[in-house]
């Protein structure tokens, strides 16, 4: 297979040689300027003499678009490292096409290139920020930051050898393993600096991007549900010594986590498993999974502060079940063979759909979430998705899938009309139902657990590797569980116009709860409304509006939207008296019944106007209620599968 490879891609003239397939590239990364932003990386390739083209990759397994932060790459310089051209620097030149492109001329007699290049970690923390981050006391390598490879490899074929260099006293956590017998000790501190140096074994370039490193001073590396095999590790790094101070009891449900997916996906298609944990408020708060590690990045408090440990508590196990829905079974459209070929989404309603369906579940199953937490959580989801997302009318489910790639970076005003990723949260609407459904068919003897197990879990324990399906591999596996219509149940939901969410009738009839809204706040909607500083009036007033004043998105058809508000507007005041989220409240039990409308006071860029809501049904928020007398479903779905 090597050699037939090799003859193909001689044929392209930017094609990476044979002598490069079969020698592994070197790759050292110095973090001793992480504190400063900035991270330095030498590459070593294997090349032949003539024209070749480098890559930069640019389709980020996990971020389901073409994020590869190249913006943030600089000082790239290549020069030949022997043979005749020995030091002489070689010029590039960008593609004009493709961004991520390098094309080069190898001299005569050159047989390896040298590179260097630095990446300027300087992404701002709010947001989604693809690539590594830094602050004073840490560092988050994702390797894919910091390399190029030929064009036309396969990640497969590439292989690196990988070394890191972190300032003296930190430590690391990583899925890579030690490498203690190439070069003798892998690890060491250097005596004329007390920098610590570390090399890897050689993997390949796709198990090196999917195996990120986290590393900082205050690092603390916690075994978890010892009693298992493989082995699985929470590895915590923190601005502070108070950040990684991790109770005993969220220990155990960390621990019961991993319990709960052996008992749930029956297997593991790891060696080991590492949650690398950043704790600060200084990078960008999101997750990203791999398949023997996840990237978690979270504030600094998330673990010492009970109300932000619930507010990200779904994390952990949603990245997780990656490691099995996502990375092991993926979609055929997302299983691309290096990351210059563009992705395909169209299933991301399984992909991150069903995670976040079982990752919910999970955390319920282990304690992160007590069950009355969890069922708030799925009434706020619920109630947007049915009552406050009027782009449901024009963009269905499936595109939000298809169109991933963008909606990414969507959000904000108008995002009710726009809508966005809703392949999460509605794909978790989706797949309760579809849940419910068996457990009603079978009278409770089956239900999507049994899914999970043979679909997630196909070969029983296996190391690392994709599994890649399609639609129809999907409709057999839930007929295998229980027969029924599953492709017209899936595409009656995927493909729906409609309003509302076509999944509520389904969990309102099934569950044995149904989706009603009172007067007060949930825990979920407290949580949300303490983290905002405001009050949520979208299914009163049809708005949502910042402690400043200012209207951040308008629910298309609601009252708000009917009265003339818009998105930028800033509300002065209320009823004759300046804005706060109080008096707005006061204002809303005030006008309940038969008393009289809100009057707002407006101004839209330096012009003011009055706007008057006739709203009289007081304060409006989700919640599920028991139906008396029906089987409580949900309740058995929160149930732990372990001791």
């Amino acid at each position: 297979m090597r050699l037939a490879l090799c003859s193909l891609l001689l044929v392209s003239p930017f094609a990476v040689s044979c002598a490069a397939a079969q020698t592994p590239i070197t790759l050292a990364v110095d973090l001793t300027d992480a504190p400063r932003k900035i991270l330095h990386a030498q590459e070593t390739i294997p090349v032949r003499p003539g024209p070749m083209t480098l890559v930069y990759p640019k389709w980020i397994p996990g971020e389901h678009g073409p994020t590869g932060p190249i913006d943030n790459q600089a000082g790239f310089v290549i020069s030949a490292s022997n043979g005749s051209g020995n030091g002489q620097n070689i010029k590039w030149e960008r593609d004009k096409v493709d961004m991520y492109a390098y094309h080069i001329v190898v001299p005569a007699g050159v047989t390896s290139l040298n590179l260097k290049m630095d990446f300027l970690a300087t992404a701002a923390a709010q947001g989604f920020s693809a690539g590594a981050s830094t602050s004073a006391n840490l560092a988050l390598l994702s390797w894919n930051s910091v390399v190029v490879y030929p064009e036309g490899a396969k990640a497969s074929d590439v292989m690196v050898s990988p070394s890191m260099t972190t300032p003296g006293g930190w430590r690391f956590g990583t899925a890579l393993e030690v490498d203690n017998v190439t070069h003798g000790p892998g690890c060491f501190a250097r005596i004329n600096d007390g920098q610590t140096f570390c090399s890897f074994k050689t993997v390949s370039l796709e198990q090196l991007v999917d195996s990120p490193v986290l590393a900082g001073r205050w690092f603390r590396e916690i075994p978890l549900a010892t009693d298992t095999t493989p082995k699985h590790y929470l590895d915590l790094a923190g601005d502070g010594p108070e950040d990684i101070a991790l109770s005993d009891e969220h220990i155990a449900q960390f621990s019961k986590l991993i319990r709960e997916t052996g008992a749930l996906y029956k297997s593991r298609h790891y060696g080991s498993y590492h949650f690398l944990v950043t704790l600060s408020d200084q990078v960008s708060h999101f997750g990203l999974e791999h398949h023997q590690s996840s990237d978690d990045r979270v504030e600094h408090n998330t673990f010492t502060d009970d109300s932000a440990f619930i507010a990200n508590g779904l994390l952990l196990p949603h990245e997780f079940t990656h490691s099995w829905n996502g990375k092991y079974r993926r979609p055929a459209g997302l299983a691309t063979p290096n990351y210059q070929v563009p992705m395909e989404g169209d299933l991301l309603w399984v992909y991150e759909g069903l995670t976040e369906y079982l990752g919910d579940v999970l955390a319920a199953r282990c304690g992160i979430w007590s069950a009355p937490i969890y069922t708030a959580r799925l009434a706020t989801v619920a109630a947007y998705l049915t009552d406050a997302r009027p782009g449901r009318t024009w963009r269905d489910l499936q595109d939000t899938a298809t169109e991933a790639q963008i909606l990414y970076n969507v959000g904000g005003a108008y995002d009710n009309y726009r809508r966005g990723t809703d392949y999460y949260d509605e794909g978790e609407l989706l797949w309760l139902e579809a849940d419910l459904l068996i457990r009603s068919k079978t009278k409770g003897a089956k239900s999507l657990n049994d899914f999970a197990a043979a679909f997630e879990g196909l070969g029983g324990n296996t190391p690392p590797k994709v599994v890649t399906y399609k639609f129809e591999d999907i409709v057999a596996a839930l007929n295998a569980v229980v027969p029924y219509d599953w492709t017209g149940f899936l595409r009656s939901r995927l493909d729906s116009n409609q309003l509302h969410a076509p999944e509520m009738p389904g969990l309102n009839t099934l569950s044995g709860y149904k989706l009603v809204y009172t007067d007060h706040p949930n825990f979920w909607s407290q949580l949300s409304e303490a983290q905002a500083g405001t009050i949520d009036t979208r299914y009163s007033l049809g708005l949502q509006i910042g402690p400043d004043g200012r209207v951040g998105d308008v629910i298309v058809g609601g009252l708000g939207d009917q009265a003339g508000f818009g998105p930028g507007m800033r509300v002065l005041a209320v009823n004759g008296r300046g804005y706060s989220w109080s008096l707005l409240r006061a204002a809303i039990k005030e006008a309940q019944g038969k008393g009289p409308a809100i009057e707002f006071i407006v101004e839209n860029t330096g012009y003011y106007k009055v706007i008057r809501l006739d709203y009289h049904d007081g304060e409006k928020y989700p919640d599920f209620q028991r139906v008396d007398g029906t089987p409580a479903r949900l309740d058995d779905i929160l149930k732990p599968m372990t001791n």
